[in-house]
């Protein structure tokens, strides 16, 4: 029997068809339609060939639970969170964000376009393996089965939504760069900034099923960076596959990273009183210039796990206003549900139209990036253990480096990886450190 597949640190993800099949989407959509209940489920996907596929069996699922689906189409992650919101329904995406166009993902929402808490996510993935494996009971039948619905409302209001969150003519003047990677973002990035008044060039916005990421998007800037120097746009935004992520571009070409737009936001929003109780999110993934600055800043910092659900768990426990990841996964929780690359970019590129200084500017200042080194050590299997086993390495490496530099090692939430994380205010000795603990990741691999 095939490996039963299993929650990440974003949903269920892997190759389409091989890991992420028709039955593996019919047994999910049945079991998160069980554990979450509900009568209606919001689904949208990205624009990856695979969808129509993965959507199927979802429909089917769900359908087969006693759940009418909503279908929304080609749309991005956070306007599905938000069509829950708006509808009080559960959602679900269709996606596997940045990674390559055969691979593709299901993300699920709770009742109002929540994250799914561990527990929940436990319960999903217990009563999914059960069905995978013959544990069927039987459903609904008759008036009981679900179906099928569309009320033609879309995901405007997200749009809507995303506009409203800034003044009217916001950025009016500006130029932009937007590249919507080939994905969700295609058709709606482009009028969320025109309305604010902004010029936009749009690129990565052909997709056909297969080039989604490829060379272009949050996780290949390059192209962004130049096209922005060669139209000497004021600044250029680049989202990933289903537009929760965004990577920003000065007007030198130079790549504003999730850290420091979380920097340069939340000083932004702690002098006009909107950063809640002071404090900013982040994982633990975050460069330690972003800690020092905004200590500088006397802004208040909590560090969870990796992954925007943790983000976003401690941001509803604060409650505060504003987190996100290193990677671009920013998440506005005052106006959003979940991270938002469009959301994002509005905002940020809001606080530099009011700033009256440029993009550049704002990203130099706000914080020093502490030089960090992130290397992948490939696993023949999952070790649960190697971790653990590394730590007296760890430790005692981090001990010789004192306050000036930091480790972290960590297993990958969706790949068979294992990620070492150096950072030192020496490039040199972050990159040997690093090199050093990989090589005794691959002596422990061996043993």
């Amino acid at each position: 029997m095939a490996q039963i597949p299993t929650f990440g640190t974003d949903g269920i993800r892997g190759v389409a068809n091989v890991a992420l099949t028709p039955d593996v989407a019919v047994a999910l959509g049945r079991a998160a339609a069980e554990v979450l209940g509900g009568s209606r489920v919001v689904i949208g996907r990205d624009t990856r060939r695979s969808g129509h596929m993965i959507e199927a069996g979802l429909v089917a699922g769900y359908t087969a639970a006693g759940v009418d689906v909503e279908l929304l189409g080609v749309v991005t992650t956070p306007a599905v969170a938000w069509a829950a919101t708006a509808e009080a329904t559960t959602g679900a995406m269709i996606s596997a964000s940045h990674n390559p166009f055969g691979d593709n993902g299901i993300k699920l929402f709770a009742a109002g376009g929540m994250k799914l808490t561990d527990d929940v996510e436990s319960q999903i993935q217990a009563r999914f393996a059960e069905l995978l494996t013959g544990h069927v009971a039987a459903g609904p039948t008759g008036a009981d089965v679900g179906v099928l619905v569309d009320d033609g409302r879309g995901t405007d209001g997200w749009l809507d939504s995303v506009v409203a969150s800034v003044g009217a003519g916001a950025l009016d003047g500006m130029h932009l760069v937007l590249d919507a990677a080939h994905g969700a973002a295609y058709k709606v990035a482009q009028p969320a900034f025109e309305r604010l008044g902004a010029t936009v060039t749009l690129i990565g916005a052909e997709p056909n099923g297969i080039n989604i990421n490829d060379g272009v998007g949050s996780t290949a800037p390059d192209v962004l960076c130049q096209t922005v120097v060669a139209e000497g746009a004021d600044a250029g935004l680049a989202f990933d596959g289903d537009a929760d992520r965004l990577i920003a571009v000065d007007s030198t070409g130079t790549i504003v990273d999730g850290d420091r737009v979380l920097a340069l936001l939340a000083v932004d929003w702690q002098q006009s009183g909107r950063l809640n109780n002071n404090t900013v999110v982040v994982t633990v993934m975050s460069n330690l210039g972003f800690h020092r600055a905004m200590a500088a800043a006397n802004v208040d910092v909590v560090t969870t796990g990796v992954g925007d659900r943790y983000v976003l768990e401690a941001l509803n426990d604060g409650p505060f206003s504003l987190g996100g990841e290193q990677s671009g996964h920013v998440i506005c929780r005052d106006i959003a549900t979940t991270g938002d690359g469009v959301l994002a970019g509005v905002q940020l590129m809001d606080a530099v139209a009011r700033s009256g200084s440029t993009l550049a500017e704002l990203a130099t200042s706000a914080m020093t990036t502490i030089p960090q080194v992130l290397k992948n050590v490939r696993l023949p299997s999952r070790d649960p253990n190697l971790v653990e086993r590394l730590q007296p390495d760890v430790d005692a490496t981090e001990k010789t480096m004192g306050d000036d530099g930091r480790i972290l090692v960590r297993p990958s939430g969706t790949e068979p990886l294992i990620r070492v994380m150096v950072e030192h205010v020496d490039a040199a000795t972050a990159d040997e450190v690093c090199d050093q603990l990989i090589q005794r990741v691959n002596e422990l691999i061996e043993s």
